[in-house]
């Protein structure tokens, strides 16, 4: 049976107590997992600890922590006491996000980012088996470090995002998990294959990979309004967010993607909007009334190797919009 969590919105969180309301009503509805992003305001840290602290059976995780802002030894740490703080209930998301946060922003070279992906889950991986980390990769070369705390009976998955076909093949090799994101349930299925070569080159079984699709979502009894705000949400990403949900929708056959990306970047929001179509709609999210949204999913349900489903929420809809939907698409529902 394929788990149903949710990404707790990156925009409707005015408050941490409603950050963490979110995560208690994704309990309540039976979600398998509350993930929450890092952008540019909370830690993601700080609020884990609270979503930890004031849920019970929910496991919280973080989708994503990028690879360049904390170490690799300080990652493993916060891990660690997420893990010990939430009585088994935490996942570790990583990424290497992209070179204008991670330059622009942290003030960090941005390199190879898979090379830096796959050596800071090898070094979080020592770090969590209470072993003195002894690693001499080409990003970082570590001896010493070790745990001063008991290390956890059970460590955390460590799952990693990543939309190329070669980052989702390094999530096969080296990972406990995969987040993908802007996939159609045929994309899906093909970024499968690209896990499924990582596992053969890493000498294990694909099913040790938890693969999870991260689907935009959005329930509301008006589904005009549904999908005016998936469509939104779809041409910012595809359009404002540099070239990577682009070169996602350009591998899936949409040549739309760099015609909505040209029109956004020269200013002309309106006809990227236009040009993110009703297919497009069709294809990516499960937009609309409570039943249209619920069919949706079901499909990405019904991929062959989809571990769970993360209903994501357009970044425009408000708080009320979020609950609506969160409920509407609930599994206990």
């Amino acid at each position: 049976m394929t788990d149903r969590d949710v990404h707790l919105p990156v925009a409707a969180q005015p408050t941490i107590d409603s950050i963490v309301d979110y995560a208690q009503t994704a309990e309540a509805g039976g979600y398998d997992c509350a993930w929450l992003p890092e952008t540019w305001g909370r830690d993601g840290v700080t609020v884990l600890t609270a979503m930890a602290e004031r849920t019970e059976s929910i496991d919280v995780g973080s989708s994503i922590l990028n690879t360049y802002s904390r170490s690799p030894a300080l990652l493993g740490q916060t891990a660690a006491t997420l893990q010990e703080l939430s009585e088994g209930r935490f996942r570790l998301g990583l990424g290497p996000s992209g070179p204008v946060v991670i330059e622009n922003w942290h003030g960090v070279e941005y390199g190879n980012p898979l090379r830096r992906t796959r050596e800071t889950v090898e070094i979080v991986r020592q770090v969590l088996s209470g072993e003195t980390v002894d690693y001499d990769g080409d990003d970082f070369d570590l001896s010493g470090f070790r745990l001063r705390c008991e290390p956890p009976e059970t460590p955390p998955p460590i799952e990693v995002t990543g939309m190329g076909p070669k980052a989702v093949e390094l999530a096969g090799r080296f990972a406990d998990g995969w987040h993908g994101i802007m996939l159609t349930p045929e994309g899906t299925r093909d970024r499968l294959e690209d896990i499924e070569r990582g596992a053969e080159l890493g000498d294990r079984d694909p099913s040790d990979v938890q693969v999870t699709a991260g689907v935009t979502c959005c329930a509301l009894d008006d589904p005009a309004e549904s999908r005016a705000l998936a469509r939104q949400h779809i041409g910012f990403y595809v359009g404002g967010m540099g070239t990577f949900y682009r070169d996602a929708l350009e591998r899936q056959d949409y040549d739309e993607a760099t015609e909505i990306h040209d029109a956004w970047q020269a200013g002309d929001r309106e006809r990227a909007l236009e040009l993110v179509d009703e297919a497009i709609l069709d294809d990516l999210c499960a937009a609309g009334d409570p039943e249209t949204a619920r069919e949706k999913l079901e499909e990405y349900e019904a991929v062959d190797g989809l571990d769970a489903i993360a209903v994501s929420f357009p970044r425009g809809a408000s708080e009320d919009q979020v609950r609506q939907t969160m409920e509407a698409v609930a599994p206990d529902n």
